[in-house]
């Protein structure tokens, strides 16, 4: 019942954005601007800011690129042995390279483990904010009726500002340049804020995912990916990193998200099997609820 409890206040709001976004109608894609690109920024500098460089800043950078590389293995070889089709590829790569870091996962770390837990896991988010927009759009592109070169991908890069707000804390931080503390209160209000709206945008994002033509094979594999497959890959390669318990738990559990929001909207931009990778982000959403508590269980939390 603990275990429930967690996730339950993160229900709560995706319940809301929902609701809302059935009963009124909002315009997600300038909500979830705004949340990125104003609100987020302040999340992550105040991350890097005040928390000291180490070298589990390293850890987690290499233990993305490996957890993505090895997943992307993993849905290549499915795929081969299903005869997929390239979009079909394609869709199975976003729905379960790629999981719910921050809207999702950095939520349920804060309420599961505290502030501690939540800083690392808004390291991680920043990093799999900057591969998603890279390689995400690359993978997008791959079955889609648009084609992103790798200038494309490169340009949306380094148009994110989570990632200059990132640099920029640690600078600050390494030069040990104080704040006034009015200034920081402005900071901690908008990120602060920055979590719930993403949230709300997720479920804003889920009251408008359809259950269209999809084949139901694909689906199962890329969820057995995405919710199984993922957390045992990420504890089987965090048994080898020296790295905390804690921080080995904040891991395993972004692992253990469903697929993220972001690549459905990839999918739509690129035309790449879009009916397939929104079922597969509302089916492990959905099933997020049992598996999620499973994991935190295993992990001994609380």
């Amino acid at each position: 019942m603990e275990l429930l409890l967690i996730i339950l206040p993160v229900f709560l709001i995706f319940a809301a954005g929902y609701v809302g976004q059935k009963l009124i109608g909002f315009d997600i894609k300038t909500i979830s601007t705004m949340a990125l690109y104003l609100m987020s920024p302040f999340l992550a500098f105040r991350t890097f800011y005040a928390n000291e460089i180490t070298m589990d800043y390293f850890y987690i950078i290499l233990f993305c690129f490996f957890q993505m590389g090895a997943l992307f293995l993993t849905v290549w070889i499915t795929s081969r042995m299903m005869k997929s089709t390239r979009p079909q590829f394609a869709a199975m790569i976003l729905g379960a390279v790629f999981m719910n870091s921050g809207n999702y996962g950095a939520p349920v770390v804060l309420f599961a483990l505290g502030a501690v837990g939540f800083d690392y896991a808004v390291i991680m988010m920043v990093f799999q904010t900057v591969l998603m927009n890279s390689f995400g759009i690359f993978f997008a592109s791959l079955g889609g009726s648009e084609k992103a070169t790798i200038q494309d991908s490169f340009q949306r890069v380094i148009r994110m500002p989570v990632l200059y707000a990132a640099i920029v804390g640690v600078i600050m931080q390494l030069l040990h340049i104080q704040i006034p503390s009015s200034l920081m209160e402005g900071i901690h209000l908008i990120a602060d804020a920055s979590i719930p709206t993403v949230m709300l945008v997720l479920g804003m994002q889920l009251a408008v995912i359809t259950r269209k033509r999809v084949v139901y094979k694909f689906v199962s594999a890329t969820v057995f990916i995405r919710m199984i497959f993922s957390p045992l890959l990420a504890a089987a390669v965090l048994y080898f990193l020296p790295v905390s318990d804690l921080l080995k738990t904040v891991l395993i559990i972004q692992s253990a998200m469903p697929a993220s929001a972001n690549t459905t909207m990839f999918a739509l931009q690129f035309g790449t099997e879009s009916d397939l990778v929104s079922f597969c982000t509302l089916v492990t959403t959905l099933l997020s609820l049992v598996t999620v508590p499973i994991v935190l269980l295993l992990l001994g939390v609380p």
